[in-house]
């Protein structure tokens, strides 16, 4: 198989898509092409646009994820605007500190990570997959590994009494247990079945 494009910027979810798809060649998508805006109303249409483009652009099969986090007691925010959650160009500290606080306010730590994966072949067939990682948010974040929300995200399938933050996990400990990983392993499972 060719090596599939990803369809991304983000040098911290490249690299997590490669070590979660282990024996999947990963492409970069080339410099030249510039990805549309995330303006879809869902994860999943998100990435389908980012993954459509690429596709059209360079004839190969491509993948691309949008994701974020889930807070109950903010109605599902930041959700598709996690990435800019505390303004255009906020850096990831920015972010989490304005979703700490809010989360704070509204008196409900419950949060998830959610990933949409949309997958589009040669051909211009798409398949998405998407998942979810539950958890909550710890007041004061800890952990420097993961990127983003990880240094607050206390994840639930690490089980009970184990109160590492995703930021505080090896790659192999999140991969296992993250929305990414997750979604990841289903687009792995399509391929490998000849999708």
């Amino acid at each position: 198989m060719a090596p599939l494009i990803v369809a991304t910027r983000n040098e911290h979810k490249l690299r997590e898509l490669r070590e979660a798809l282990r024996g999947v060649d990963l492409e970069p998508l080339p410099d030249e092409f510039v990805l549309p805006p995330e303006d879809g109303e869902t994860f999943e249409a998100n990435a389908l646009g980012k993954a459509h483009a690429a596709q059209e652009a360079t004839g190969r099969a491509v993948m691309a994820d949008d994701s974020g986090i889930a807070a109950r007691g903010l109605n599902g925010r930041p959700g598709i605007r996690s990435a800019r959650f505390a303004g255009e160009g906020a850096s990831d500290e920015e972010n989490l500190l304005k979703l700490l606080d809010e989360v704070e306010r509204a008196g409900d730590r419950r949060v998830a990570y959610v990933c949409a994966i949309a997958y589009v072949s040669e051909d211009g067939s798409e398949q998405t997959f998407e998942a979810r990682c539950e958890g909550e948010l710890i007041p004061q974040p800890r952990g420097e590994g993961g990127f983003g929300y990880d240094p607050a995200f206390l994840p639930d399938d690490t089980g009970p009494g184990d109160e590492r933050t995703m930021a505080e996990l090896s790659p192999a400990e999140k991969h296992a247990i993250s929305h990414r990983g997750k979604a990841a392993r289903m687009l792995a499972a399509h391929l490998e079945a000849g999708g």
